[in-house]
């Protein structure tokens, strides 16, 4: 019927000038607008042509439209064709189409259609329209362009060939009128202007936090420079140090001094490096947050609201960036590296060993810890005061709650604080006791029934038995010659480092370390205060309230 009423407009186009008659008008009327209406440009048909498919473009409309892609294919139905047809003027459409042109110009117009239909011209390019310019509507030559191939696969549903003018809130996609009335007939719809707003509000909240983040990233990458230089300094104040060290002894002390220096600049050039790749990552996140910055600016402009929808959704992707607040560069890496190297010669620097340990002592104390005892891990036998600060043994054993984070058969208990990154110190009072065991253990060490203190095992700890000397659980045990047995022991943690290295905390000297240490999980406070042993080992630990010292030589970050 369509196909007839086609038929007959243009028999009438052709053989008459006359204006259309009623009969022509009845059969135009029939018709609706979009038959006659380009589906590239959305103007009626300007030198109408056929393609092979069946589908009717204004002749420059589809020659544009080829040139942009690699082979050509109809906008509308896909079909793609190997060889470019060759186009010619449908002359018989053609003069159909000015023949519906010239009833609907004395047709009323409903005014609400007319806005929609004018909101619809692609604006999105500022290139001026080529193909509008000069033709009935002088106004089209103000309209910008976008590519048409872009547009139909982005601005048209592709279930209804309908404009997607509604966003469904449930599956966060734009929608057509006819995709309301059907799939998403039981969905929240809004018009999509109304989401863009709410997107343009959003983008001034994203923006700002990404202000924020670069904000963030250049403070820390002033703090690095300020740590690496500091830690120049320490590096000059420690070589001095050991220079002046190893003059008061003999000639085999200087074969050590050399080794030393080394050592300390190995570690400055590999802490220099370290920084040096924190700030190269730095600078690239705060290239990429810059750019995603610029790019939420220029969005904010744009009229093309599905553009911004889809754009917005790219650009608030959260970004692979790494977790800056735990990243450290420690300015004071040579913490006990002199100490270290001395130690080798017992004998002869047991004095100068003494005066380092106390100075390495004095700078542990800026990392102390409010350590408290966690009741959920404590055996059933311990009792715990309610400061979380004191653990002892009862000879009864009370009732606990089963819990796999619990020790059963060793009278243990870990602290509450966990630790994966910097450094720790705090101090225990052993006084009065004859057996106990201090350190610290991973978090997937084995708490039920027979336990094996050792590294392997995940504890690096050292213990005391039957009132004798110390040792170290180190599998095999270590035993610890020392002149006194501590009343205080400080137990100071480097995790990045890997050592575990305890102190006497009265007479700041040193006991034993655990150095090369992977824990590659968190580590917590190891305490067991041990059974009682016919009426001994009943005083309790307790862990000793210590201040934080600074110190203005020393920057962690």
């Amino acid at each position: 019927m369509e196909n007839e009423s086609c038929e007959r407009i243009h028999r009438a186009a052709v053989y008459s000038t006359k204006p259309p008659t009623r009969a022509v008008r009845n059969m135009a009327s029939a018709l609706s607008a979009e038959q006659f209406q380009c589906i590239i440009c959305l103007d009626s048909f300007n030198n109408p042509v056929s393609i092979p498919c069946g589908h009717n473009f204004c002749l420059e409309c589809i020659k544009r439209f080829w040139d942009t892609r690699h082979k050509s294919e109809c906008p509308l139905c896909k079909e793609v064709f190997k060889k470019r047809p060759e186009l010619r003027v449908n002359v018989g459409l053609k003069e159909i189409t000015k023949q519906f042109q010239n009833y609907q110009i004395n047709k009323p117009v409903c005014k609400q259609r007319a806005s929609r239909r004018i909101s619809r011209a692609p604006s999105t390019s500022d290139v001026p329209c080529d193909i509008c310019r000069g033709q009935k509507d002088p106004e089209m030559v103000k309209h910008r362009l976008m590519d048409p191939a872009t547009f139909i696969s982005t601005h048209l549903c592709t279930n209804h060939n309908q404009f997607l003018t509604m966003f469904c809130k449930k599956d966060h996609k734009p929608v057509c009128i006819k995709c309301t009335e059907t799939d998403h007939r039981n969905h929240a719809t809004i018009p999509i202007e109304m989401e863009s707003k709410r997107i343009k509000t959003q983008m001034k909240k994203t923006e700002a936090d990404f202000q924020q983040m670069i904000q963030a990233r250049l403070r820390k990458i002033e703090d690095i420079k300020n740590s690496v230089e500091l830690s120049r300094i320490n590096k000059d104040r420690e070589i001095q140090t050991s220079i002046q060290a190893f003059t008061m002894v003999i000639s085999d002390i200087e074969r050590n001094q050399a080794l030393l220096i080394e050592e300390i600049e190995q570690k400055q050039g590999a802490t220099e490096r370290r920084a040096m790749e924190f700030i190269k990552e730095l600078g690239q996140e705060i290239n990429e947050l810059q750019k995603r910055q610029h790019e939420l600016q220029y969005l904010e402009h744009t009229e093309d609201p599905l553009h911004l929808l889809q754009s917005f959704s790219l650009l608030s992707a959260p970004l692979s960036t790494t977790n800056w607040s735990k990243v450290t560069i420690q300015s004071d890496i040579y913490l006990g590296a002199v100490r270290r190297a001395f130690s080798k010669l017992v004998d002869v620097c047991n004095e100068l060993e003494k005066k380092l340990c106390a100075e390495e002592m004095n700078k542990t104390h800026q990392y102390a810890e409010d350590i408290t005892l966690d009741p959920v891990t404590a055996a059933g036998w311990l009792i715990l005061s309610t400061d979380g600060k004191t653990v002892s043994v009862s000879n009864q054993q009370r009732k606990s709650p089963d819990d796999p984070r619990r020790f059963d058969s060793c009278v243990a208990v870990l602290g509450k604080q966990s630790f994966t990154y910097g450094r720790h110190y705090w101090v225990v009072q052993v006084k009065d006791k004859t057996d106990w065991d201090l350190g610290v253990a991973r978090e997937s060490i084995n708490r039920k029934g027979a336990i094996t203190v050792r590294p392997d095992s995940g504890y690096w700890v050292i213990c005391r038995r039957k009132g004798g000397t110390l040792n170290a659980c180190a599998g095999p045990s270590v035993h610890l010659h020392l002149q006194e047995t501590p009343q205080k022991v400080g137990i100071f943690l480097d995790y990045e480092e890997g050592l575990v290295s305890f102190y006497n905390a009265d007479t700041k000297g040193h006991i034993f370390t655990y150095s090369g240490c992977t824990f590659a999980e968190p580590v917590y406070p190891y305490f067991n205060p041990c059974v009682q042993d016919n009426g001994k080992n009943t005083a309790p630990l307790v862990i000793c309230p210590l201040e934080v010292t600074s110190n203005d030589e020393v920057a962690t970050i």
